[in-house]
């Protein structure tokens, strides 16, 4: 299939992977939008983060996004799709 319908895929609560990936057990999906408790933070981002509006003192909107689980085990937050991964017609539904 193609990378809009492997988004449709993903927006489905399939995970995805290409056939030309090298790495086994390679996947990406979606990571649906959530509130943070500003206190619940971690790292870098709560120091970043500060209110300019009220509804944000407590919380904080962590947007949807697609992370990739790499071939090593380790997940990649927030991966981007290459011109190459866009234009491919090798992508496939994973379990």
């Amino acid at each position: 299939m193609d990378f809009g319908q492997a988004l449709e895929k993903l927006k489905q609560g399939h995970k995805v992977a290409r056939k030309g990936w090298n790495g086994k057990g390679m996947f990406i999906y979606l990571v649906n939008g959530t509130k943070v408790f500003r206190e619940n933070l971690r790292n870098e981002a709560k120091q970043h983060v500060q209110p300019t509006v009220p509804a944000l003192t407590t919380c904080v909107q962590i947007n949807a996004h697609i992370d990739m689980k790499a071939a090593d085990g380790s997940i990649v937050v927030g991966w981007l799709a290459s011109q190459t991964d866009m234009l491919a017609e090798d992508w496939e539904t994973v379990e």
